[in-house]
């Protein structure tokens, strides 16, 4: 394997988005072929049960890496035991102009306005269902989906309804964002009559959509990490009133006084990385203590090592994604991060 630190300062030389694009079209095209043993990694066996489904390890990648659902069988190679993938859209849209990501490097940080760019929903099916070799193995694979920017928030319902029916036959869960801060009022579908709304459509279409297709497909929500304690309680209220299978926290921030005066800090975005741990991990305890014991909540933000993914789990998760911290420190993260939450997993 070509160590990463050794990649790094390559990819870090180009812009942050054609770098990304570049890493994707190379795992798209050599996964499930002899080159894929470039980056390919032992996968850390620690099966545990979350809301119905059998994961192989506590350890997955968050959406946003993937839009289109390309690269997941390369992804999975890395040793994940799951992966999401999109957001996507009913229409494909081409997001928001560039240039709209922006590296932080002094504080393993990213900054994005990408707005949901994705090529639709017909072209995400028809990856996602080539994606072979990371499900024989047992991987899951989650599908994210969101609405379309040019559909007014007071019909976002509707989106969000085509993209469940689209993406249920194909998805081992579901992840409804509605907390991205690049779509123009996406983040007001979390408020209280709102999401209370959105989720009771959503769920009594999968409830459709179960009786026809004689399977259970759990449904996650995917929050914002900037939110206060009465507006989690809110949304977990809402959550637990809807039959809501679990909740993935969190998403990216709009605050930026941990990278005030950096360079692009001030760029208009989701920050993402290091600077947004402590924020996601407060949101992570607020909902597990409104939600119970064996509520579903999933980690995610800002885990760049062993020891940010365990401070998840004692937040109160029982599953982490990452994704910056795999642009800073390369594929090796995630054996290291899957160890760690076998080992804490096994002692709790």
């Amino acid at each position: 394997m070509i160590p990463y630190p050794l990649a790094r300062p390559f990819l870090f030389g180009m812009d942050p988005e054609h770098a990304h694009e570049l890493t994707l079209s190379a795992i798209a095209r050599f996964q499930n072929t002899p080159l894929q043993c470039l980056w390919a990694q032992t996968r850390v066996q620690d099966p545990v049960q979350i809301a119905g489904l059998r994961f192989p390890n506590r350890l997955g990648l968050a959406a946003g890496l993937d839009k289109n659902g390309r690269c997941i069988d390369g992804l999975g190679a890395m040793g994940f035991g799951f992966i999401e993938v999109g957001t996507v859209t009913p229409k494909g849209q081409p997001g928001n102009d560039k240039p709209r990501m922006f590296r932080l490097p002094a504080r393993n940080a990213l900054i994005n306005r990408l707005g949901f760019n994705n090529e639709g929903l017909d072209s995400f099916i028809a990856n996602v269902k080539r994606a072979q070799s990371f499900r024989a193995a047992g991987g899951l694979v989650g599908l994210n989906i969101g609405k379309n920017a040019a559909t007014p928030i007071e019909n976002a319902a509707d989106d969000y309804l085509i993209g469940l029916a689209g993406v249920f036959p194909h998805a081992d869960y579901i992840t409804v964002n509605i907390s991205s801060p690049n779509t123009k009022n996406l983040r007001a579908l979390q408020s209280d009559e709102a999401l209370d709304a959105l989720l009771g459509a959503l769920q009594s279409r999968k409830a459709q959509l179960e009786a026809d297709g004689g399977r259970k497909v759990p449904m996650f929500v995917k929050i914002a990490p900037d939110l206060d304690e009465a507006q989690v309680q809110v949304i977990a209220q809402t959550l637990r009133k809807n039959g809501i299978d679990g909740v993935i926290a969190t998403n990216t921030t709009i605050a930026r006084d941990a990278v005030k005066g950096l360079p692009h800090a001030d760029e208009a975005g989701g920050l993402s990385g290091a600077p947004v741990l402590e924020a996601s991990n407060r949101v992570i305890r607020l909902l597990r203590a409104e939600l119970g014991a064996g509520y579903p909540i999933v980690g995610v933000g800002g885990v760049l090592g062993a020891a940010d993914a365990l401070s998840k789990l004692e937040a109160g998760a029982d599953l982490v994604q990452l994704y910056t911290g795999l642009i800073y420190r390369g594929p090796a993260l995630v054996p290291e991060c899957a160890k760690a939450l076998a080992t804490r997993g096994r002692s709790a």
